[in-house]
């Protein structure tokens, strides 16, 4: 028997730019949303069906919020897993559940649990202080991860050499060993209770030099179709190791050996498939949703070749944000541009992306750079 979404109101921990697209996926569908998150000016705030301004973080808000939710899922990890566990016990639907929240808001844990099942992944050390990090110096390069906390490429630092060990975290972390990769991919995967899988086609992943954020992504990736299906295979694994139900993001490094390697992974909608809204027939935010509504899984598959440009806050600029160059960036063909409904803007700030549709990859990178130099998010 087909179940009624739309007499189910779903509750978003997160108002930010990834619970903004969650909704305008959720409009075609008539599913109430509702919002919790601690900013008044969240971008979900106006066009959320409640929202609710509180902590993401504190047990008693976050369960309140809950009880007026059939269903609840989250757009961001730092959450209390414990409020959503108990409202899980009372009989709420919450995905993706508590215990998976919990295990992956720790990169330990994670590294962890690739271990015990498996997954192919980069050697790693547990440390609990820079102590601890410095009396590994023979285990350099590598990347020193904060456990807890880390995001946007915050809690990374890269430790080449022993000069670079005073940059090491005094705090419980991990010593990942450097992979010397040939490429960089993302591949997202999407589960419901119905125990449907799907993945999405692999994407290559730029990174900021200096700010560690994705900058620039294309689909599909320029990787032979051995190495595509095997980054789909592990992604896969992944999530099905995990019993997750939901969307995963799984970050992956292809070595210079062809090996892939999950470098970590988000439950939850992922910088790395903002294209799919223009690009494929089922976008990430609309697959979510169908996920964790147990709704039908959508077809992954690209409608065409696609970029991806992070639009980021200028360097040397913070206040009210003032979008340049906008009209010439529109007056292109197969241009799609997303602004968060952030009103203020600060360096490397995630303000915007634009998506570019182009059959052929090659101009694709070309546009990707121009627009990339044509759109600034000032102050």
């Amino acid at each position: 028997m087909q179940e009624n979404y739309q007499q189910k109101t779903l509750g978003i921990l997160g108002g930010g730019q990834l619970g903004r697209m969650l909704i305008q996926s959720a409009i075609n569908y008539n599913i109430d949303i509702h919002i919790l998150d601690p900013d008044a000016n969240a971008p979900c705030k106006a066009i959320a069906h409640q929202f609710t301004q509180g902590s993401l973080t504190d047990f008693d808000t976050v369960y309140s919020f809950g009880q007026a939710c059939d269903v609840i899922t989250i757009e961001i990890e730092n959450v209390n897993t414990d409020a959503l566990q108990k409202l899980a016990d009372e009989g709420k639907e919450v995905f993706p559940q508590p215990h998976l929240i919990k295990l992956i808001q720790d990169k330990r844990e994670q590294k962890q649990f690739y271990k015990e099942k498996g997954i192919p992944t980069a050697k790693f050390i547990l440390t609990a202080n820079k102590d601890e990090v410095i009396a590994n110096a023979d285990f350099l390069p590598a990347v020193n991860k904060l456990g807890r906390e880390g995001y946007d490429g915050r809690g990374v630092q890269l430790l080449r050499t022993t000069a670079d060990l005073e940059k090491a975290f005094e705090a419980p972390g991990l010593l990942e060993k450097l992979i010397d990769f040939d490429k960089e991919l993302a591949v997202i995967v999407a589960r419901n209770k119905r125990g449907e899988l799907i993945a999405y086609p692999a994407v290559e992943c730029a990174f900021h030099p200096t700010a560690n954020l994705v900058e620039f992504l294309f689909a599909p990736a320029t990787v032979s179709s051995e190495i595509e299906a095997s980054a789909k295979q592990v992604a896969l694994r992944v999530i099905e190791s995990l019993d997750l139900v939901g969307i995963l993001a799984v970050e992956l490094f292809v070595t210079k050996g062809g090996d892939i390697l999950v470098n970590e992974i988000a439950p939850r909608p992922h910088n790395s498939g903002h294209h799919t809204i223009e690009a494929n027939f089922t976008s990430q935010f609309e697959q979510h949703i169908r996920a964790v509504m147990n709704m039908p899984l959508g077809n992954t598959e690209l409608r065409s070749a696609a970029a991806m440009v992070n639009l980021l806050g200028e360097e040397g600029y913070t206040g009210d944000a003032i979008v340049e160059g906008l009209d010439d960036a529109l007056a292109e063909k197969g241009v799609y541009v997303h602004l968060y409904g952030k009103k203020t803007t600060k360096p490397f700030r995630k303000m915007g992306h634009v998506t570019l549709l182009d059959e052929d990859l090659g101009q694709l990178k070309r546009r990707a750079m121009e627009i990339k130099e044509k759109i600034k998010i000032k102050a």
